[in-house]
């Protein structure tokens, strides 16, 4: 049981997020049933915070409700993934775009730190840490943007991507792909960054297709 749970302000908000992480890691796999009774049990907190949490899942396309049987984890199609990461990518690479003539030379120079430190940590094989600075990253770029309105769509994108998903797939974001980004974002190129962004987060929508498909949470149907 996550202990974390217990005592916590926002306790629904918790409980979507970790029922979503169960079922975009594979634990709660496509077709299978979620009470909230039960899950309430196992968390160790009252069930109206879950079936919160759960009817919230409802809306965003992870559970359907059936009369009388409770709530079905349902699989996300190809397709699905495709369209989420056509959003993500258009979403990402607006930003990169704006972030082009915002970036200081001295974030452009901690983005090329980090981007070195990714490529040391995936060699030795350190997932966690390629996680925490892949996710710094991307949040530096961002927030340059000065387009708060642009990150909130996008963080709604990043619903259907596991939490912590390199650091759980074991496979790691692309380093050509990201080297574009910063030499487009180093010449103040506001096109190459948009399409370089762009095509960093396509790559990463390959890799969530394979890894959702090798678990067995992705539909082709």
């Amino acid at each position: 049981m996550p202990k974390a749970f217990v005592g916590r302000a926002q306790l629904s908000t918790e409980v979507e997020s970790y029922v979503r992480e169960q079922i975009l890691t594979g634990e709660f796999p496509a077709g299978s049933r979620v009470r909230a009774e039960n899950l309430a049990e196992d968390l160790g907190v009252s069930p109206t915070p879950v079936r919160e949490a759960l009817q919230a899942l409802r809306g965003q396309g992870f559970l359907s409700l059936e009369p009388r049987k409770g709530f079905r984890v349902l699989a996300l199609s190809d397709q699905d993934i495709e369209d989420v990461f056509l959003a993500q990518a258009f979403l990402a690479g607006q930003l990169a775009r704006r972030a082009a003539t915002n970036l200081s030379d001295d974030q452009l120079d901690n983005l090329t730190q980090m981007h070195d430190e990714i490529d040391q940590a995936a060699a030795r094989r350190d997932s966690e840490t390629v996680q925490d600075l892949n996710d710094s990253f991307h949040r530096i770029i961002n927030k340059s943007a000065g387009s708060p309105k642009l990150r909130l769509l996008l963080s709604n994108t990043l619903f259907y991507v596991p939490s912590r998903f390199f650091a759980t797939n074991h496979q790691y974001p692309s380093s050509d792909h990201r080297r574009e980004v910063l030499s487009a974002l180093r010449r103040r190129d506001p096109d190459a960054a948009e399409q370089s962004m762009s095509h960093l987060i396509s790559h990463s929508g390959h890799q969530l297709r394979e890894f959702l498909g090798n678990r067995g949470i992705e539909d082709a149907s």
